[in-house]
């Protein structure tokens, strides 16, 4: 899917991305939201590294420090070249300092062992209407309820779904199945941590696991699971698109309840 929307636009430079609207934080106008730097460090990690002999398994991003709505740079390095297994490295500049950090794993394709194994049942089912290929807000559901783009709707304490389209990081190039899906895994925390007052917990890193590269333009996430203590979350959620489950996602986020997000009380979309 090609769109003019996009996180970023290029500089002159050629290399430093600069955050578009669609970039800013809802926590922050001043700041970068979460899909916004995760996608950024999957675009150049898969940019420098893809193979198509190689799936890539494993990306952990730790959002450590916030990124500020200003030029960016992303740096990368290959750590490991073998014949099962690459890995490489990400570092999210701005001016000298590094808000964020990737690692990503890529396996290589091979055929399934002998015998069978476990798999969950799977009940997630999509909105059956289809996004007219252009990036908007996501659907939501929680049990009981219907697919809606009202996020204030669903602030229970049901277990959530999210379903969403991609957002490109640059005008005028696709946004890869690949990117599309760091970025619905990032909805990771609004899955896991939604409350019935909005959300106050701030994720700081996400990590995706990822069996087959996903299909289709539209993706979903469902919540496993949402474990907390002492002002901590712990969310993992089931990634999904039309063929059924590809993935896991995984987040920790602290709780920030100053700046508490209570989305029934916004206007719009969300």
């Amino acid at each position: 899917m090609v769109s003019d929307l996009s996180y970023y636009t290029q500089g002159a430079d050629g290399f430093t991305l600069i955050p578009t609207s669609w970039a800013r934080s809802v926590w922050d106008p001043n700041a970068l939201n979460g899909p916004a730097v995760c996608a950024a460090a999957a675009h150049a990690l898969e940019r420098d590294f893809s193979d198509p002999d190689f799936v890539p398994s494993r990306l952990t991003i730790d959002m450590f420090k916030s990124a500020r709505n200003a030029p960016t740079v992303i740096n990368t390095r290959k750590v490991r070249s073998g014949h099962r297994i690459v890995v490489a490295d990400a570092e999210v500049m701005q001016d000298d300092t590094m808000v964020a950090r990737a690692s990503i794993v890529f396996l290589r394709r091979s055929a399934p062992p002998p015998g069978n194994e476990w798999r969950p049942e799977t009940t997630f089912t999509p909105p059956e209407h289809a996004f007219d290929n252009k990036p908007r807000f996501p659907y939501m559901n929680t049990d009981g309820n219907e697919w809606t783009q009202s996020i204030g709707g669903h602030q229970n304490v049901a277990r959530k779904r999210a379903w969403s389209t991609g957002m490109a990081v640059l005008p005028g190039e696709p946004c890869s199945p690949f990117v599309h899906a760091v970025q619905s895994a990032e909805s990771t925390s609004l899955v896991t941590n939604l409350g019935t007052e909005g959300i106050g917990y701030i994720n700081c890193d996400l990590t995706m696991a990822l069996s087959r590269i996903p299909e289709g333009h539209e993706l979903g996430i469902e919540a496993d699971t949402h474990i907390t203590a002492d002002g901590i979350s712990v969310g993992t959620a089931t990634l999904y698109d039309r063929k059924g489950p590809y993935g896991t996602g995984m987040v920790t986020a602290v709780s920030n309840p100053a700046a508490q997000i209570d989305f029934s009380a916004r206007k719009g979309l969300l």
